[in-house]
């Protein structure tokens, strides 16, 4: 990772804690300051008091779904900037079709390798 993005915020929304967990972890160890959230409205909840660089979103979560936070997200002022990565299991066309209509920046399906995930990270916040 370069020093530019060192201490960057990246918060992490999925409702399986084994997934948050995993990625927090290897971020974590990437220099990154990572939050999590489990559901669609702790995460609206994190982004608008963290200000994170980037969010890391699964699509299907209760509360509000990946789709439905990215949309809050970019109609807020507040958050409109910040990234949207994406990272989800509902299948690799649905994700290429649907996350740039919602505004994410980029999309990775799961399951998915952490090279890919950092450096999608690196290209967004470097």
């Amino acid at each position: 990772m370069s020093k530019g993005n060192a201490g960057a915020t990246i918060l992490v929304v999925d409702d399986d804690p084994e997934i948050v967990s995993m990625v927090s972890l290897r971020l974590s160890k990437r220099g990154y300051k990572v939050l999590t959230a489990s559901d669609g409205i702790a995460a609206l909840e994190a982004a608008r008091r963290e200000r994170p660089a980037v969010v890391i979103l699964d699509v299907m979560m209760p509360g509000k779904n990946g789709w439905e936070v990215a949309r809050a997200l970019r109609h807020d002022p507040v958050t409109e900037k910040i990234k949207i990565v994406m990272l989800t299991a509902i299948g690799e066309q649905v994700n290429e079709l649907t996350s740039p209509l919602y505004g994410a920046d980029a999309h990775i399906d799961k399951p998915f390798d952490f090279t890919v995930l950092e450096s999608t990270l690196q290209r967004l916040v470097g």
